[in-house]
């Protein structure tokens, strides 16, 4: 009789193991980058409320009153119009003298960990948990 080669079950169970040990170093890397990556998209989108709004106003002597007005007059793209965009959630109030924006993450813990203000004076705001507010720390 020949003699069949194969893979033992001593062998799979060795190469399962190893790529569970991969895993389970590398996967929380990934879902700290993909938070990083989140937050750098929040503050991103909080620099552009904060020209758009600059834009708006010289355009029409008013702050915008929402992000709808914003996205309709194309200063600002339809997926921030939205007020959801890259795992955050974005809040606005805005009159004719003063505007204010909250991002927060939608997921906390999973798609960002920090939530961030920003308002007509410019300055991005952050906090390490829960909702930034005007007294929250600047951003450097």
């Amino acid at each position: 009789m020949k003699r069949q080669e194969a893979f033992t079950l001593l062998e799979l169970m060795i190469v399962v193991a190893v790529i569970a040990i991969v895993a389970s170093v590398a996967i929380p890397g990934l879902v700290n980058a993909r938070k990083a990556g989140n937050e750098a998209s929040a503050i991103s989108s909080m620099r552009t409320l904060t020209t758009a709004n600059n834009q708006y106003r010289t355009r029409f002597q008013v702050f915008a009153s929402s992000l709808t007005n914003l996205g309709a007059t194309g200063y600002i793209d339809s997926v921030l119009g939205s007020g959801f965009k890259s795992g955050y959630t974005f809040s606005y109030a805005g009159g004719s003298d003063t505007w204010t924006t909250n991002a927060d993450p939608s997921s906390p813990g999973y798609s960002g960990d920090r939530g961030f203000f920003a308002d007509e004076s410019g300055v991005i705001r952050f906090v390490l948990t829960g909702a930034a507010s005007a007294t929250s720390q600047p951003i450097d």
